[in-house]
């Protein structure tokens, strides 16, 4: 088999289990004995000049990297290289011909972009334009990517916020209060509903299900009714507002991210029940720890698995997981299959049967 040389992103934010399939694919590509350079910060390495990339060998993924959080590469969720943007008042710029220039310069043969469905829908842009052999890796803490059952760095996610969960319940005891708990998911709500029912949360709100008000207060007086004297609610951040607003935190350098429904929520809770509320918004948090169990071994069986889509010349495809065993798909057939919670899923009656109000 003819020697290759081959690049390797993450690009969109940061999850754990990142740092397990750069591992991978450094060991499977040492197999075939081909080069992997790993790229800097994105496709911000290949913007820059000179490229910002270290060559990856044995002797730089020992068994360490597989308990790190975050990426060894660094990331970036900014700066489309199709409308740049160029600075107040500059306007944008189609930077597009400088990456695809930068993997010629490499001479790269092919290219693994570890990212989620934005990241994918712009590195699969510039594969097509740049005729770059792209192969896709799935990461997302917010599991909504198409095609596959898990992401990687969904499930560490998950153990962070029901690890939340179990710190919160005995204060909430302690002091009879009601804790809200906000946690990430963009526009789907996987994280809140994992989460709280192996957190044992009593409500569970998400924005694929409509809630009532009334309803989320009803189960609260019925926990006081059977004597509890406190209760966990988790809410994911892209919950709208009883008038159907999205909630926004405004950032310095005016970016705006979700956030604020947590507050929101446990100040109209504690205005219908007359209960002592009290919010914890992980936020980020969900993102930094090292990796479950599961994050390692999916993340490294993917990357195995995009090595080996590089030695048969299978290009345009997303490595993935399904019936307990790694795959490939299209690339386009996945990021145009957005997954977010089924409310007729498995997961949601199992919520609704352990009494769990999901808000309707």
């Amino acid at each position: 088999m003819t020697a290759k040389t081959i690049g390797i992103l993450t690009s969109g934010g940061d999850c754990a289990g990142l740092n397990a399939v750069i591992r991978a694919v450094v060991h499977r590509a040492h197999h075939y004995g081909w080069r992997v350079l790993g790229i800097r910060d994105g496709t911000m390495g290949l913007l820059d000049r000179p490229l910002r990339y270290s060559e990856l060998d044995l002797s730089a993924v020992d068994g360490n990297m597989l308990r790190l959080g975050g990426t060894i590469l660094g990331t970036t969720n900014k700066g489309n290289p199709f409308a740049f943007p160029l600075g107040p008042g500059r306007g944008v710029k189609d930077r597009s011909a400088e990456i695809i220039a930068g993997v010629r310069e490499l001479g790269l043969d092919a290219v693994i972009g570890i990212g989620g469905d934005g990241s994918f829908a712009i590195l699969r842009r510039l594969a097509q334009q740049g005729r770059i052999a792209l192969v896709g890796v799935p990461k997302t803490i917010d599991n909504d990517i198409g095609l596959t059952e898990t992401s990687v760095g969904f499930d560490t996610a998950v153990s962070v916020a029901t690890e939340a969960l179990d710190r919160l319940q005995p204060t909430a005891a302690s002091h009879a209060r009601v804790m809200v708990l906000e946690v990430m998911g963009r526009d789907a709500g996987h994280i809140a509903l994992h989460a709280g029912i192996s957190g044992g949360a009593d409500v569970i709100l998400l924005p694929e299900i409509p809630y009532n008000l009334g309803k989320v207060a009803q189960k609260i007086e019925a926990l006081r009714a059977q004597g509890r004297n406190s209760a966990l609610v988790v809410v994911s951040e892209a919950v709208r507002t009883v008038e159907g607003k999205v909630l926004k935190v405004e950032h310095r350098g005016g970016a705006r991210r979700l956030g604020g429904i947590g507050q929101y929520l446990a100040d109209l809770i504690a205005d219908a029940t007359g209960a002592e509320t009290r919010v914890t918004v992980l936020g980020h948090v969900q993102r930094g720890s090292p990796p479950s169990a599961q994050d390692r071994l999916i993340g490294t069986a993917f990357g195995v698995h995009a090595v080996d889509l590089i030695a048969e010349h299978k290009f345009d495809r997303m490595v993935a997981w399904q019936n307990r065993r790694v795959i490939d798909v299209p690339l386009a057939d996945a990021i145009a299959r957005y997954q977010a919670v089924d409310i007729n899923s498995g997961l949601v009656r199992t919520a609704r049967a352990l009494g769990i109000c999901l808000g309707d």
